[in-house]
């Protein structure tokens, strides 16, 4: 079965469907195990595929600028593998309860199963990259792993800090996930021997493509659907993490009506159903929107000036993605 975003980019999943399959088939020869322990566990973590929208950009960029090889494969089956790794313990610090569709790893087989999980997977990320024949992309890819560890850390650090900018959350967004998705699009492009010109366009596109995915996130997070999503909802709301929803909101009431928001936000007895409605009536769910469109449209502008291709159509349509999803 196509994933949600192959259904919603039919045309971009065509034109990479082969070589995508190939990075599939990678990522399946490193989850693997002798062990009938660690065998069942990773079984389970690979029956059902995500969206593969990281190893797709790689694989766009790189078709943008050139010819796939193999180190695009193997690149696009590290990126892959670490995106696979930071879920697992995404989950256990979220408490998360449901990904792809069906229980999490943590929900199943425990906390301890699932960070090790991942542990492992990160393992196989490192033996990958010393084998790989090009080590800049290994420096790049290490480098990569950093910016969404510490804008990770970041997130963790300002919890409960009420008083948290926009300007912050983008920082902290910027590194924990759209340097990721920029990286993707940069080793894409790197790999295909492309002009400093055109490594530079691609890597702002996913940038910004990166920026406009995680606020449309942390939006879903607010107002989506588990079952349409696939994952659990409302985490951030439990774990009190300021999304920009919950910043403009705060941002835009007087003194007085903020204490009193932000008591509402803090206290665990509080329903979902409540918390959502505040944000609408405030039209912080609107705002928030409305900044992503504006990250989708730098991601786009940031193309012109490379070729015209089916290829880069395909970039532009996953993009529209990322910014159109629906929870």
């Amino acid at each position: 079965m196509q994933s949600q975003l192959t259904k919603s980019t039919a045309h971009a999943y065509g034109l990479i469907e082969p070589d995508l399959r190939k990075v599939q088939s990678l990522v399946d020869e490193q989850i693997a195990s002798t062990s009938p322990a660690v065998a069942e566990i990773l079984a389970y973590i690979s029956a059902h595929r995500g969206k593969m929208l990281r190893p797709s950009l790689v694989l766009l960029s790189g078709r943008c600028c050139g010819s796939i090889t193999m180190l695009h494969l193997q690149i696009a089956a590290i990126i892959e593998l670490i995106h696979t790794a930071t879920l697992l313990h995404d989950d256990v610090i979220d408490e998360s309860r449901q990904r792809r569709g069906r229980r999490s790893v943590n929900n199943v087989y425990g906390n301890e199963a699932a960070v090790l999980s991942g542990d492992f997977l990160f393992s196989k990320v490192f033996r990958m990259c010393a084998a790989l024949p090009d080590q800049l992309v290994g420096k790049i890819l290490a480098d990569t792993c950093i910016r969404v560890c510490q804008g990770e850390l970041e997130q963790n650090f300002h919890r409960r800090n009420w008083q948290l900018s926009e300007e912050e959350y983008i920082k902290i967004i910027t590194e924990k996930s759209a340097s990721f998705l920029s990286s993707c699009c940069y080793l894409g492009a790197l790999a295909a021997g492309a002009k400093p010109s055109q490594t530079a366009a691609l890597s702002n596109f996913g940038l910004n493509v990166g920026i406009a995915f995680q606020i449309i996130d942390d939006v879903l997070d607010i107002v989506g659907n588990e079952n349409t999503m696939g994952k659990g909802t409302g985490s951030d709301f439990d774990m009190n993490k300021l999304t920009l929803p919950v910043i403009h909101m705060l941002s835009s009431a007087d003194t007085e009506k903020r204490v009193g928001l932000i008591e509402i936000l803090a206290d665990p007895n509080q329903g979902r159903d409540s918390r959502n409605a505040i944000l609408r009536q405030n039209g912080s769910l609107e705002y928030a929107r409305a900044r992503a469109g504006e990250f989708h449209k730098a991601a786009i502008e940031a193309l012109a000036d490379l070729k015209d291709s089916e290829v880069k159509t395909a970039l532009i349509e996953t993009a529209d993605f990322c910014l159109n999803r629906a929870g």
